[in-house]
């Protein structure tokens, strides 16, 4: 197993580059819809199923892949000898970090299901300052990783 993660470890990063990319972009958006599902669409309407749709499709469709091909290749990454010096500091202020990551995940998705349920009680500004939290996570991690404290 190690000989084919150290074979495949180029392949495995810029696979986990593209992936981190492609979740961090719905981290960001994803909020975004919700501030104006909430400011100005409103519930119960043509233009609330458009933004529900929309919503569910960036969740399905492209972030929850990109958050489970991040941990895959992340985890290859993690497990190529020599590549982690697990008594420093960094590798376990990104691994918090990632944990963090994707509990904000995971609380994107239940509030996706508030929309869906007309139950949401959260205001535009409440999402609006939930969208920082990925951008304070990402500056965890990737001065973790550059850095190596």
């Amino acid at each position: 197993m190690e000989d084919f993660l150290i074979t495949i470890y180029n392949f495995a990063k810029a696979m986990h580059i593209v992936s981190v990319i492609a979740w961090m972009a719905g981290l960001f958006y994803l909020p975004r819809l919700f501030v104006y599902h909430v400011e100005v669409v409103g519930s119960g309407n043509e233009t609330d199923e458009l933004f529900q749709t929309m919503e569910r499709r960036l969740l399905k469709a492209i972030m929850n892949p990109a958050m489970i091909s991040t941990w895959i290749f992340g985890l290859c990454l993690v497990l190529t000898p020599g590549i982690v010096a697990w008594d420093m500091v960094w590798p376990w202020t990104k691994g918090l970090s990632v944990i963090a990551m994707t509990w904000f995940h995971m609380w994107l998705a239940a509030r996706r299901k508030e929309f869906v349920a007309g139950t949401n009680t959260l205001t535009g500004r409440r999402y609006r300052m939930m969208n920082e939290f990925p951008t304070l996570l990402m500056l965890v991690i990737v001065f973790s990783v550059i850095m190596k404290f």
